[in-house]
C-alpha cells in the first residue's frame, strides 16, 4: 500500500478520537461548566449535526479545488476546532469548537476515500479505503481510552490539546506524502451534483444509513445492556469496548479485502452477518462469556460493512465521486442518530435493554434487502466496472 495512505490513516485516527472521546469526559465537562450530564451529552449531538451539514457543504465548496488542497484545508479546520475546544471558557464556546471540528469530518472521509482509491489499482480500491478507515477503528481501541485517561488525569482540555497535535501530525503527513492531485475539470460542482440523479447512488446511501442504524441501535446502549442484563461490573465495560474495538479493526480490514474480490456479494454477506449477530445478541446478552464473544463479532460485522459501502458509492458515482462519497459519510451519521433514537424508544417503551438488538437486526436486514434490490438492477443493466479517478 502507498505510504500516503498512512498519512490519511493518522488524520483519520485524530478525527475518530475527537468524535468519541467526549463520551468518557462528560462528567468532567459537566462539572467544569456547571451543566447537567444530558446537556453535556448534546456536545455529541452537536458534533453529529456538524458532520451531516459539513460533509456535503464543504465537499461542494471544494469541488473545483485539487483534492490534496481540500484535505489540507480540512485538517486545518479540524485543528482550529480542537484548539477552540481546548481553550473554551464556556459551554457555548466548547460547542462551537466541536461543531467546527465536525464540519471537516464528513468531507475529509469523503474526499479522503476518493484520494485513497486513486492511489491504487482498481482491484485494490476497497482495501485502500479500508486502510484509511483503519485510523478510525484504531481510534476506538487506543485513541478514545487513552484520551479519556489523559483527560481524567490532567483535565479534559489536555485531551483536546493532544488531539490538536495529532491533527498537526496528520496535516504534515498529507502535505509531505499525499501526491499532488489533478485539478478538478470545469463544471466540477454541477458534475458532482449530477450523480444524485442516479438511483443506484441513493440505494447505496440507503444501505449505509440502514446498516449503521442497525449498528448504533445496539451499540449506543451497550453499557447498560452489559451491566443490567449480562451482569458485568461498570469497570468491565471499558474492556468490553476494547474488545468491540478490536473487532472493528479486524472487520474493517477483512471487509476491504472481500470487497476488492467481489463488491456486491461481500455487501450481501456482511449485512446478513450483521443482522444475524444482532439477532443472536438478543439471547447471548444474558450471559457474560457469550455476550463478550458476541461483542467482538458485532464489532467485526459492523465495520466490515464500511469499505464495501464506501466503495459501492464510489463505483456508482463514476467520474464525480467526491460529493457522493461525502454524502455517504453523512448517511453513516444519520444512521447513527436514527438507530440510537429507535433503540431509545424501545427501552423507554419498556421492552428492555436487549430490545435495541432485535431492532438493529431488522434495520440491518432492511439494508440487506436494499442491497439485493440494487444488485438486481445491476444484473438487469449488466454494467462494466466503474473505477475512481
Amino acid at each position: 500500500m502507498p505510504v500516503a495512505l498512512f498519512a490519511l490513516a493518522i488524520s483519520a485516527f485524530g478525527i475518530g478520537t475527537t468524535e468519541f472521546v467526549i463520551m468518557g469526559l462528560l462528567p468532567e465537562v459537566a462539572a467544569d461548566f456547571g451543566v447537567t450530564i444530558p446537556a453535556a451529552g448534546l456536545l455529541i449531538s452537536g458534533y453529529a449535526l456538524g458532520v451531516v451539514v459539513g460533509a456535503p457543504l464543504l465537499t461542494a465548496l471544494g469541488s473545483r479545488i485539487p483534492r490534496k488542497t481540500v484535505l489540507v484545508g480540512l485538517m486545518v479546520l479540524f485543528i482550529v476546532g480542537n484548539l477552540i475546544s481546548a481553550v473554551a471558557t464556556s459551554y457555548g464556546l466548547l460547542m462551537t469548537g466541536r461543531i467546527v471540528a465536525a464540519l471537516s469530518h464528513g468531507a475529509f472521509f469523503g474526499v479522503g476515500s476518493v484520494v485513497a482509491a486513486s492511489l491504487v489499482a482498481p482491484t485494490k480500491q476497497a482495501g485502500a479505503i479500508a486502510m484509511m478507515f483503519t485510523g478510525l477503528t484504531v481510534a476506538n481501541v487506543l485513541g478514545v481510552p487513552a484520551g479519556t485517561a489523559l483527560g481524567q488525569q490532567l483535565g479534559w482540555r489536555s485531551t483536546f490539546w493532544a488531539v490538536s497535535a495529532l491533527g498537526v501530525l496528520g496535516l504534515i503527513g498529507i502535505i509531505a506524502l499525499v501526491p499532488r492531485q489533478a485539478r478538478v475539470e470545469s463544471g466540477g460542482l454541477r458534475r458532482e451534483l449530477a450523480v444524485f440523479r442516479e438511483p443506484q447512488v441513493w440505494l447505496a446511501l440507503a444501505m449505509t444509513a440502514l446498516g449503521f442504524a442497525g449498528v448504533f441501535a445496539s451499540f449506543t446502549y451497550i453499557a447498560p445492556m452489559m451491566t443490567e442484563v449480562a451482569g458485568f461490573s461498570s469497570g468491565a465495560v471499558t474492556w468490553l469496548l476494547v474488545l468491540f474495538g478490536a473487532g472493528l479493526v479486524a472487520g474493517n480490514l477483512l471487509g476491504g479485502r472481500a470487497a476488492d474480490r467481489a463488491l456486491m456479494p461481500s455487501l450481501y454477506v456482511v449485512l446478513a452477518a450483521l443482522a444475524l449477530v444482532l439477532l443472536a445478541f438478543v439471547f447471548t446478552a444474558h450471559a457474560q462469556v457469550p455476550a463478550a464473544i458476541t461483542i467482538a463479532l458485532f464489532g467485526a460485522a459492523g465495520f466490515a460493512t464500511v469499505p464495501p459501502l464506501q466503495a459501492r458509492v464510489l463505483a456508482q458515482a463514476g467520474e464525480a465521486p467526491a460529493l457522493a462519497s461525502a454524502a455517504n459519510i453523512a448517511a453513516f451519521n444519520l444512521g447513527n442518530a436514527g438507530g440510537a433514537w429507535l433503540g431509545g424508544l424501545a427501552i423507554d417503551g419498556g421492552l428492555g435493554y436487549t430490545a435495541p438488538n432485535w431492532i438493529g437486526a431488522l434495520l440491518a436486514a432492511s439494508g440487506l434487502l436494499v442491497a439485493l434490490f440494487s444488485g438486481m438492477l445491476d444484473r438487469r443493466r449488466s454494467p462494466g466496472r466503474v473505477t475512481v479517478h
